[in-house]
């Protein structure tokens, strides 16, 4: 098989539908297209799965509209502290960032983890000097901040005050990510997030951890993930389907779709997944009222989809 496949997602826990405009509707739908090209362009040319995650996810961090890069939430002290994973099915090789600020793009300040270090998950200090030795471009403060995230923040730490919480899945998670088969046949996956509104300092989420929130094995599956990141973390969302797949023959379909409606939603876990197989195949299912997403398969036309569709 020497086809591409690649699915990206912007984030489940969407704007509710009732609150959606057209305006806002068609400035997400541009922004998954925008990566969605950026993706399938290094494919289209011949390029590598990891290549093309990390373009497409590069994207949606530089778009403000996605709770990522520069449109990551802030913390309840109003800090951003954002986390990113990249991980190659070759042969599980990971990288990831967690808690920082300062790198453009945290999934490259990720894979530069792989790629120039020993380790896995690096956090503080040190990860960002990964990311400066590596030569990747660094903003200010003023670079990341939306107005949008901000407003977030003090109605969600108001809430709080008067003893109420949020029952908005979008101010409880926000991620982007991307995975991929390429022509050779390898697999990859890339995520990245400011995790949660008004979550406490040093908070992390799935998206860094291979296995929960990102995953990649050639022999079953890339799995990105987006939603509770705690329910996450406990369920093992990512390997689970490659488990499922591996151990009980169960097609990605089968597998993502048992994880997030079952294992997922039975424990408070809302949100969704995107994944490819070692086929081509795709599955992008989610538990919530929807989940920004689109996908292409080499030779055929690409998908954008927010909400349910028929």
């Amino acid at each position: 098989m020497t086809t591409y496949s690649l699915a990206i997602h912007g984030g489940a826990g969407t704007i509710l539908k009732s609150q959606m405009t057209p305006e806002k509707e068609a400035a997400y739908e541009a922004g998954l297209a925008r990566a969605l090209e950026a993706g399938e362009a290094v494919l289209r040319s011949g390029g590598s799965a990891m290549d093309a995650v990390t373009a497409a996810v590069c994207a949606l961090e530089d778009e403000p509209l996605f709770n990522a890069g520069r449109g990551a939430v802030f913390t309840t002290e109003g800090v951003q502290e954002m986390d990113a994973c990249v991980m190659d099915g070759r042969d599980r090789s990971a990288g990831a960032v967690a808690g920082i600020c300062g790198p453009r793009n945290p999934v490259r300040a990720a894979r530069a983890v792989m790629e120039r270090t020993p380790h896995v998950l690096l956090i503080g200090p040190n990860a960002l000097q990964v990311a400066r030795d590596a030569g990747l471009p660094f903003e200010e403060p003023e670079y990341f901040f939306t107005q949008a995230r901000w407003d977030a923040l003090q109605e969600t730490l108001e809430m709080r005050r008067n003893g109420e919480e949020s029952d908005d899945p979008a101010r409880r998670h926000g991620t982007v990510g991307a995975v991929a088969r390429d022509r050779a046949g390898n697999l990859a996956a890339a995520t990245s997030t400011g995790g949660m509104t008004a979550k406490l300092p040093g908070r992390v989420g799935d998206t860094p951890l291979p296995g929960a929130g990102t995953f990649a094995e050639n022999a079953a599956c890339a799995v990105s993930g987006t939603g509770h990141g705690e329910v996450f973390i406990r369920y093992t969302a990512g390997s689970e389907i490659a488990a499922r797949m591996r151990f009980l023959g169960e097609t990605l379909e089968d597998a993502a779709s048992h994880v997030v409606m079952h294992d997922l939603h039975d424990h408070d876990g809302s949100g969704g997944v995107i994944a490819v197989a070692q086929d081509g195949s795709i599955a992008m299912p989610f538990n919530c009222e929807g989940m920004y997403r689109a996908s292409v398969r080499e030779g055929e036309s690409p998908v954008l989809a927010i909400y349910r569709t028929p």
